[in-house]
């Protein structure tokens, strides 16, 4: 995990040279219980750093899903639409969300783990 850079919002991005994967944290997972359905976006679409890009549903709530970074998808994971729950069994594996090439810097406002391990802590109290 430590090669990811995360959001105050619960998202992860794992970058390898100018391509990223996306997908939520196991924390956020966690929170949300057992999800049911993801509202994804099409390949191709063009997104801004922190621009909702999709829902998350679980049988406790939805949520928005927002871009860490800039850039133009490539792939979105098609596995979630027949098999949802992958998020909540493998968060940072099959459970990835989105593919896309990386538009410009990494935001400096992205987290490391040890960061991001407080916001999670303070967002459980």
């Amino acid at each position: 995990m430590a090669d990811r850079r995360y959001t105050k919002t619960h998202e992860w991005v794992a970058v390898d040279g100018k391509h990223a994967t996306i997908g939520i944290t196991d924390f956020a997972q966690s929170q949300l219980g057992d999800v049911v359905f993801l509202e994804l976006p099409s390949t191709g679409r063009k997104l801004a750093a922190r621009e909702s890009f999709g829902v998350v549903e679980s049988v406790k709530a939805a949520s928005d899903l927002y871009s860490p970074v800039a850039g133009r998808i490539t792939a979105v994971n098609e596995k979630l639409a027949a098999k949802p729950e992958l998020i909540n069994s493998d968060p940072y594996g099959e459970g990835w969300i989105l593919k896309l090439d990386l538009d410009g810097d990494l935001p400096p406002d992205l987290l490391d783990e040890a960061a991001y391990k407080k916001v999670a802590e303070e967002s459980s109290h």
